[in-house]
């Protein structure tokens, strides 16, 4: 599975279990860690743990091996490392403050469109 694939899987995820503002943030050039950081939240922690654990179940059922989760148990601000994906599943409550958005604002923002439920 190429990296255009798995970052349709993760949004598709997120989105079958009504993740809200999804986004996209293309990296490649401004970050070593990942070349896209995929930004979504839940209003519940019940809710961000399902988001993130359909997004783990979704790459591992296409074949792709999970690098490591964290923040499951918390459910604050779940982080799934894709490889070169990084899914940042939060709570409402913390993405307004942790505005990853903002920090990375000079990184262009990947169309998602066609892969969301209308």
């Amino acid at each position: 599975m190429n990296e255009r694939e798995l970052l349709q899987t993760a949004v598709k995820a997120a989105d079958d279990k009504r993740a809200e503002d999804i986004l996209v943030l293309n990296m490649k050039g401004i970050s070593l860690v990942a070349d896209f950081f995929m930004i979504c939240h839940g209003n519940s922690d019940k809710q961000v743990q399902a988001i993130a654990r359909e997004i783990k179940d979704k790459a591992e059922e296409a074949g792709y091996d999970i690098k490591r989760m964290e923040g499951f148990d918390e459910a604050r601000w779940i982080l799934i490392d894709l490889g070169d994906i990084i899914a940042h599943v939060f709570h409402r409550d913390e993405r307004g403050y942790y505005n990853l958005e903002r920090l990375w604002g000079d990184a262009p923002l990947e169309n998602i469109e066609s892969e969301l439920t209308p």
